[in-house]
């Protein structure tokens, strides 16, 4: 349910109206645009049948969501959501373009890598430290270790960075050195860790999972709104189909079918998705022509030795040559790039 509070209401009111939802038991969400605030409430709207709620001053109108998904939902909040990641905003005509390598390896590797993707323009810098792989005789990552190296090279390119929390119990640790949370797609649905993630005030990039629909996707963040962090980036890496040329399919539809939903930006990641460097420059492009919000790209100075996903990384040049592109068509398209 969506209450509208008239225009030029007072921030007592506003509170009044608030302690009215929570001494029924539901949680009261405030939205403050430039003309309107909107309050949603969460719960069991069945418990404001008898609660005659347009008539507590300051409310102008009371509407029911018909989303599943609410406090996602453009009903809940018309405007686009901008999400800011250290200095780079993500969304509202601002792109993301997050690059690095698959997993931190060294300290030298990454500040190699790091060193060409800034250089390229890319404004935040990825890698794993914690790598939930499909055997478990693979490269697991370096974990904390890593999230130390990822910090240090992060500040000397002064970039923000972005690296996986694959269970609960490693949000503290994560939150101490990263500037953004990610949630894989294999974790997409894993709710205990969407509600730690939610409690906190760390933006999260959060992955389709490999056969969710969109309704999933979007019932998935919800779990984080709901624990008060509205901070997070919606992310398309490819679905699991009958295809096998490539690593999964990318759905592209996926970013105005979001954009038509919900206010959250939403980012690509055409490596995930293809799995194939000669791709991914094609679906890159594709991508911020399709307005998405940005493009999450990995990046090896040399692909063969990488330790993790090596066969779906593009080379520094080939990045630094897309990126050319990618400026080009977002200026295109009215965005920037910071």
């Amino acid at each position: 349910m969506i209450i509208v509070v008239r225009p030029q209401t007072p921030d007592a009111q506003i509170d009044d109206i608030v302690r009215h939802i929570e001494d029924l038991g539901l949680k009261a969400h405030i939205s403050k645009g430039e003309m309107r605030t909107i309050i949603g409430v969460i719960g069991d709207e069945g418990k404001l049948s008898a609660e005659p709620l347009a008539a507590i001053p300051g409310v102008e109108q009371v509407l029911p969501i018909m989303k599943p998904f609410k406090l996602a939902s453009r009903e809940f909040h018309p405007q686009d959501t901008v999400v800011q990641v250290g200095k780079v905003k993500i969304g509202g005509g601002h792109l993301g373009m997050i690059a690095g390598p698959c997993a931190i390896e060294s300290r030298e590797i990454l500040d190699e890598i790091a060193g060409h993707v800034r250089a390229a323009g890319a404004n935040i810098l990825r890698g794993g430290a914690f790598k939930p792989r499909t055997s478990p005789y693979s490269f697991q990552g370096l974990g904390e270790q890593g999230l130390k190296i990822l910090r240090e090279v992060g500040d000397k390119h002064d970039m923000p960075v972005v690296t996986e929390v694959m269970d609960p119990r490693q949000v503290d640790l994560v939150n101490q050195y990263a500037d953004m949370f990610q949630i894989g797609a294999r974790n997409m649905q894993n709710f205990d860790l969407l509600k730690e993630v939610g409690q906190t005030r760390r933006p999260v990039l959060l992955k389709r999972g490999l056969s969710a629909s969109v309704k999933d996707l979007l019932m998935s963040v919800e779990y984080i709104l709901m624990g008060g962090n509205h901070q997070v980036v919606l992310c398309e890496r490819g679905v699991r189909t009958f295809e096998t040329s490539t690593r999964n399919m990318l759905d592209l539809s996926i970013v105005p079918n979001v954009k038509g939903q919900s206010h959250l930006p939403i980012i690509v990641d055409p490596s995930h998705a293809t799995g194939r460097p000669d791709l991914i420059p094609s679906m890159a492009r594709a991508a911020v022509a399709a307005e998405a919000d940005g493009v999450h790209i990995e990046v090896h100075s040399c692909p063969p030795k990488a330790l993790s996903d090596g066969d779906q990384a593009l080379l520094p040049a080939q990045y630094h040559s897309l990126m050319k592109d990618l400026r080009k068509l977002a200026e295109v398209m009215g965005k920037s790039i910071s």
